[in-house]
């Protein structure tokens, strides 16, 4: 795995993906505006489940390697476990790369605006999903 980044460990939820990709999932509204506006790089993968309250999610990126099409939906998988939508059944997940998410300046907090998407269609992880990638400290 790259080199870890440095960030506040006690605002996220932290998984590893298979292919050592780690993917990092804010706790609060504040903690979402941190992740996505202070913490994000250009190149990382952000996801958010479309048009429901869900925790902020990143896909950190990796140098020289770009995610495949199965780690970029279990990433949303994990967006979509993180939000309002986590018991239903297959719901859209917006997906762009990090330099396109701004805040406007008074937007309230954990609110933010997204250029460039893409929409992943999936089922939330399940609990026991979660919890086998959760990262343990």
């Amino acid at each position: 795995m790259d080199s870890p980044r440095k960030y506040d460990r006690q605002r996220v939820v932290e998984y590893d993906l298979p292919g050592e990709w780690r993917v990092v999932v804010g706790r609060t509204a504040g903690d979402n505006d941190w992740l996505s506006i202070k913490i994000a790089q250009p190149r990382d993968w952000w996801f958010h489940v479309r048009s429901l309250p869900g925790s902020h999610t990143l896909l950190l990126a990796r140098e020289n390697t770009d995610p495949d099409r199965d780690t970029l939906h279990l990433a949303a998988k994990l967006a979509a476990y993180h939000s309002k939508a986590r018991s239903a059944g297959v719901v859209p997940v917006s997906c762009t790369r990090a330099e396109y998410v701004t805040k406007q300046r008074g937007a309230k907090t954990g609110t933010v605006q997204i250029r460039k998407e893409n929409v992943l269609k999936v089922r939330p992880m399940t609990a026991d999903e979660a919890a086998a990638v959760k990262l343990k400290r």
